[in-house]
């Protein structure tokens, strides 16, 4: 009795435990997977909580020294021996100083702080890009990944039922031992093939619970057409029109080069002094009593006018200018491969699709009842498995590489375009 409850309580906990598991999955449609990613995903975050570190940086910029306020007084007088000797016979000097700062360097500080932010927020658009390239890859992949392990598993379903009924006749001598062995070893290849698929499948998924920050299995929902959607015929002089107004590398470098600028004139500002005013009072100590004064101070640059900051700027400028002219040449290479590169996968993708249809399936289911009523040898039903097996693969490939190929496209041109 006590055996039975303790069953029954353990086969009650089973189910609630595979019950909220299924209810822990999370099936994500694309826009869907898109949204999350945007809320959740803690590098975009972080990078975000970085621009608006640097846009304080211009509120930091655009503010004045603070004056100087300045107390002597006498701590001790020895003729009156008094301490503290500051009343209407004793000594005290105040003074207040304020920087003037010259040159257009408070100026300079701001237009520098304010092409940072600009830089910061370009590259939180280059990582948003970068990541979510990666996010709509691994998405596909995932989901080509899903379809191949429920292929292969209906098939070692399959397998599994044929193996026992033809180790059952070859026990009473109907069927020769050698098909048993042929298919063992069909069986033992599919389910090879599923392991890697699953060890694929686990990496893209632990790739895409990190880019969208969840714990939850996902299963990614999507269609044909979702596929569908990335074969557009756009002529290449317009993909590259569109990269040089949108190319965020080639944005940041530009800002760079910008920012390098900036700095060079505002090495050129240091180089002029600023200039020190100050007013002070003076009880006793001065030839007069209770004595006002002003006046300034001005550092003469005799020796040290900034010359080895000057010169670096200007070696940073020319480095900037030559990184953009190298972002250049990189993205219209680049740009012209992954165009080349799509198009070949779009002609594969064109004739293979084709090749796997509702006839396709149809021949296979055929194929295996015909198998089991032995109108087919072991040999051609074997040889027909391995085949239908490859087309899956190779169709799943391209589709997953048409995306990517798609996707890269979108990320180079910095705009979507496919």
């Amino acid at each position: 009795m006590i055996f039975f409850k303790n069953t029954v309580l353990f086969v009650l906990l089973l189910a609630t435990i595979t019950s909220a598991r299924a209810q822990d999955t999370l099936k994500i449609t694309l826009q869907q997977a898109d949204s999350l990613f945007l809320q959740n995903n803690f590098r975009l975050l972080a990078a975000a909580m970085n621009v608006d570190a640097v846009k304080a940086e211009i509120i930091q910029a655009k503010l004045f020294p603070n004056p100087v306020f300045t107390a002597d007084l006498n701590a001790y007088d020895p003729q009156n021996r008094k301490l503290l000797h500051v009343g209407k016979t004793g000594q005290k000097v105040f003074q207040m100083e304020q920087v003037i700062r010259l040159a257009g360097k408070r100026k300079a500080e701001i237009e520098m702080a304010r092409s940072n932010a600009a830089l910061a927020e370009l590259e939180l658009v280059q990582l948003t890009q970068q990541l979510k390239f990666q996010l709509h890859s691994d998405l596909f992949a995932l989901g080509q990944y899903a379809q191949l392990l429920r292929s292969y598993t209906g098939q070692l379903a399959l397998l599994d039922t044929l193996l026992k009924s033809y180790q059952q006749q070859a026990d009473l001598g109907n069927l020769p031992l050698k098909d048993v062995v042929r298919l063992k070893g069909a069986y033992l290849k599919l389910n090879n093939d599923r392991a890697e698929v699953y060890k694929d499948y686990y990496e893209v998924h632990a790739n895409l619970q990190v880019l969208l920050q969840t714990n939850s299995p996902l299963v990614f929902d999507f269609k044909e057409e979702d596929i569908l959607r990335y074969i557009k015929a756009h002529p290449l002089p317009d993909i590259r029109t569109e990269a040089q107004l949108n190319r965020i590398d080639l944005k940041i470098a530009q800002q760079n080069k910008e920012l390098a600028d900036l700095n060079q004139q505002y090495q050129v500002k240091l180089a002029k002094p600023d200039i020190n005013v100050f007013t002070s009072y003076d009880q006793r100590g001065g030839a007069f009593n209770n004595q006002i004064n002003a006046g300034l101070s001005i550092p003469l640059p005799f020796f040290h006018r900034n010359q080895g900051n000057i010169k670096m700027a200007e070696y940073r400028v020319k480095e900037a200018d030559l990184n953009v002219q190298a972002v250049q040449a990189e993205a219209d290479a680049s740009l012209s491969n992954a165009y080349q590169s799509y198009k070949q996968v779009v002609t594969e993708y064109k004739k293979a699709a084709p090749l796997y249809n509702e006839d396709f399936e149809i021949t296979g289911k055929g194929m295996t009842e015909n198998f089991r009523k032995q109108n087919v040898s072991m040999i051609e039903f074997i040889d027909f498995f391995e085949a239908y097996n490859e087309v899956q693969v190779e169709l799943a490939r391209i589709k997953s590489q048409l995306v990517v190929s798609a996707e890269k496209l979108n990320l180079l041109i910095g705009k979507d375009m496919f």
